[in-house]
């Protein structure tokens, strides 16, 4: 029987920070519920800590928001307000990449690609737990004199993966390597600043400027002009520019930043790498991508990329494995395909796996 993947809420939010934080804590509220029950019982699983020690944790990292960027903090509150929770239960989400060390089973395979004449290409699939499949949303942010901010993310997260109105678009692959410092930004309070900038430029200076991020993670940040992977880390920061190709592609180890210590994690990351590289050159060279309507480069990368199963089940689509616990088996949740060109900004996100025939169906970003 066919069963497509349900629709994720969409939601508008608009205001001042804390007015925007007060309409998304409201309209997730079930979701954000759920959320704090899911990852209670990941920190558990994965980094052996209670709920309590997670909120010693989480106000390390309210305090460095707070001096950092107080209008986020403020959002956070108004979240948290608005869903009757505690703000450091939202900080806590917020912060949940650097809570987990790196321990979390996060897959994700992302890459940028040079479209001929009309712009970039940024495009990833998204893996991890399918617990959170629920709670995932679509959002768009409007705030005075800032950039418009279409994204998919988690209910509570103020910053994940998705793109602006002035072409400004972010990937995401998690790293699992030591230290972690609380003294820095997390990184998915990156991701927002990211977000809320004009240029790729001026996205590396203010993560720059704000002293870099907490935890070691991969940014994949394009605009219509160029595309750089941003092998962050809390003791350095590496970019991997494009390639021959036009191209930057990632997966879940570093290529270039060797500042940290990364203990062998997922073994299926290189072997995805080659196998995203591979069929990414297949596209270039034939020049599919060079021709064709808005719609194109999200049929072709979807079908000839993102649905790939190759060595599963650590596949660019990557698979569930009933060997591991329910509470952290990983399997791809959306992809998303992203157009950074000028006079043709816009995303098409799938929720599920693709190609598996139960994923959601197409969804355009804008979606109004």
């Amino acid at each position: 029987m066919h069963v497509e993947i349900e629709e994720p809420p969409r939601i508008v939010l608009s205001g001042t920070p804390r007015e925007i934080g007060l309409q998304h804590g409201k309209q997730l509220y079930s979701q954000i519920k759920n959320q704090l029950t899911v990852y209670e019982a990941m920190f558990q699983h994965t980094s052996k800590m209670s709920w309590d020690d997670v909120l010693v944790l989480a106000e390390e990292f309210r305090a460095t928001i707070a001096r950092s960027t107080p209008d986020l903090l403020a959002e956070m509150q108004g979240i948290a307000d608005g869903a009757g929770r505690t703000l450091l239960e939202i900080v806590a989400l917020n912060c949940r990449s650097e809570i987990s060390f790196g321990k979390f089973a996060d897959g994700c395979s992302s890459l940028a690609l040079h479209r001929r004449d009309r712009g970039r290409i940024l495009a990833q699939n998204w893996d991890f737990t399918t617990r959170v499949q629920g709670n995932l949303a679509l959002v768009e942010i409007i705030q005075p004199d800032k950039p418009v901010i279409y994204m998919v993310t988690e209910a509570g997260i103020v910053g994940k993966i998705g793109f602006n109105s002035a072409g400004v678009g972010v990937c995401l692959n998690a790293i699992r390597a030591h230290p972690c410092l609380s003294s820095k930004l997390p990184i998915h309070i990156a991701l927002r600043l990211c977000l809320e900038s004009d240029s790729v430029d001026t996205a590396v200076q203010k993560l720059s400027s704000l002293g870099g991020v907490a935890s070691s993670q991969h940014i994949l940040i394009a605009d219509p002009t160029v595309a750089l992977g941003l092998e962050l880390s809390p003791l350095g920061d590496d970019h991997l520019p494009e390639d021959e190709y036009g191209m930057v592609t990632h997966t879940n180890h570093f290529l270039l930043n060797r500042r940290v210590i990364e203990p062998p994690w997922l073994s299926g990351s290189p072997v995805r790498l080659a196998r995203v590289r591979e069929l990414a050159r297949e596209i270039v060279d034939s020049k599919v991508l060079e021709g064709g309507g808005a719609e194109l480069a999200g049929t072709v990368l979807r079908g000839q990329i993102f649905s790939d199963t190759c060595d599963g089940p650590q596949s660019i689509c990557w698979q569930e494995d009933p060997a591991q616990p329910k509470i952290v088996r990983t399997a791809t949740l959306f992809n998303i395909v992203m157009r950074l060109e000028e006079g043709n900004l816009g995303a098409e996100v799938v929720f599920g796996k693709p190609g598996s025939g139960m994923e959601s169906s197409v969804i355009k970003l804008p979606w109004r």
